[in-house]
């Protein structure tokens, strides 16, 4: 519970922080007048004063703002703010005296600041500790539908064989055999240790979908080790957590992750008793996965088949990258996690993603909680990811949100003149029972996933 708390608080304080210091230094930058930096709303349990601005460490440790001279009485926002300052105001420096550009570049500033964020954290890991690989190079097992025509000779691997090299190229981890496969060869010479001949495949042709479905027929041994749980699920419920290493199910020795897919697959429904050993102990734990339907004609799992809402924590090896190299990670990164984010809100608006799957604040928890355990490893890239999330959302245009401010000033662009105070006032409490309401559903969603089904 501690750790839970403490990687919350990291977690929330650290990007909160982040988002507002892009605020602050735009607006210092373009001088603009900043009356307060506050981490937190309502009134201060800890301040200071430096030069014309105050610095507060508020009650309500639910976000943070910078108030600047001109926003100082804009209705609801100005209270949740803690209220008037008391440093003498400069008219001529005030927000609202500005030109839009200057403007604009204050209220996008922060969300600026939360992905080149989430980029330095990308690169840096990329840069120093290096770039995690897949590190296991055997096999597990081999799905020979998939193979394609000319690759027959792998049907014969067997469980725990390891791949040392291809083509000459040793294969250090998992990523690396996949990048050596999806090369533009059609022809692959692939060294397996502790066999003195090498296995050889010919494809028939040298197309992108033929590798792909070349590597997709190898499926990785990785130990039966657990990572993410997702909240409210049956692995959770069933008191299983991130790093437990999963040995028998039923009796039935645990040899691979892989093992733990398929027996959970068949057991829709089905009570499982799981041994896992944890911190040197052993214990028994039941799980009862949940049915789900596939719909994916492709997929190995069942029509019908089970889940428990668990990750995998596989091994991994970290390669350190070159300075370019690792920029262009951190651009890559934060690039696929944008997507990621925008579409799981393209999917809210279209209904192909149930608005149950939207977390609070306990969700953030949880999930910090968990990446706190299992260590730096995953705490690093979920504040990464959770510093995008933070970006995108505020730019939602929300009124009591960075967008919603954007589109105010758009709006003035456009007419060339602001709106009123009294019509931004109005926006602005329709935005905060919106966003209310957004927060009551998402601790709703969490609630009804702790309680017992």
């Amino acid at each position: 519970m501690l750790l839970t708390l403490g990687a919350v608080v990291v977690v929330l304080g650290v990007l909160i922080f982040v988002h507002e210091m892009g605020h602050f230094v735009a607006a210092k930058g373009l001088g603009i007048q900043v009356l307060r930096f506050s981490l937190g709303f309502g009134k201060p349990i800890l301040s200071w004063r430096r030069g014309e601005t105050e610095y507060w460490i508020a009650r309500v440790p639910l976000g943070g703002y910078v108030k600047m001279a001109g926003l100082e009485d804009e209705g609801m926002a100005g209270s949740l703010e803690g209220g008037k300052s008391d440093v003498p105001i400069d008219p001529a420096r005030a927000f609202d005296r500005q030109p839009v550009w200057k403007r604009c570049i204050v209220i996008v500033a922060g969300v600026t600041m939360n992905i080149v964020f989430a980029f330095l954290v990308y690169a840096g890991i990329a840069a120093t500790a290096g770039s995690p690989e897949l590190a296991s190079t055997r096999i597990d097992s081999v799905n020979v539908r998939r193979l394609p025509p000319g690759a027959e000779a792998l049907a014969g691997l067997k469980f725990g064989d390891q791949i040392v090299r291809v083509n000459g190229d040793t294969v250090r981890s998992w990523n690396v055999l996949l990048d050596l496969l999806l090369r533009g060869s059609a022809n692959f010479r692939i060294d397996m240790a502790g066999r003195p001949q090498p296995i050889v495949v010919q494809l028939m042709d040298h197309g992108l979908g033929t590798r792909q479905a070349l590597a997709q027929a190898l499926v990785r041994l990785d130990p039966p080790k657990l990572g993410i749980l997702e909240p409210g699920r049956p692995a959770i419920r069933a008191g299983l957590k991130p790093g437990d290493l999963l040995l028998k199910v039923d009796g039935d020795t645990l040899r691979s992750w892989s093992d733990v897919l398929h027996l959970v697959w068949r057991s829709p429904g089905k009570p499982l008793q799981v041994d896992v050993l944890r911190g040197g102990k052993t214990l028994q734990v039941t799980v009862t996965p949940e049915p789900r339907t596939e719909t994916d004609t492709a997929s190995p799992r069942p029509h019908v088949y089970g889940a428990i809402g668990a990750g995998q924590d596989p091994p991994t090896i970290h390669v350190r990258e070159p300075l370019g190299q690792a920029v262009l990670t951190g651009l890559e990164e934060t690039g696929s996690q944008v997507v990621l984010i925008l579409g799981f809100l393209k999917g809210l608006v279209l209904h192909e993603t149930s608005v149950r799957d939207v977390g609070s604040i306990i969700t953030v928890g949880q999930y910090s909680g968990q990446v706190a355990r299992l260590g730096l490893d995953w705490f690093l890239p979920f504040l990464a990811l959770f510093s995008v999330n933070l970006a995108i959302l505020n730019l939602l245009p929300i009124p009591i949100l960075d967008g919603g401010q954007l589109m105010f000033l758009i709006a003035e662009a456009v007419r060339r003149k602001p709106l009123s105070l009294e019509l931004r006032a109005r926006l602005t409490q329709v935005g905060f029972v919106v966003l209310l309401a957004v927060m009551i559903l998402a601790l709703t969603n969490d609630v009804l996933r702790i309680l017992p089904h």
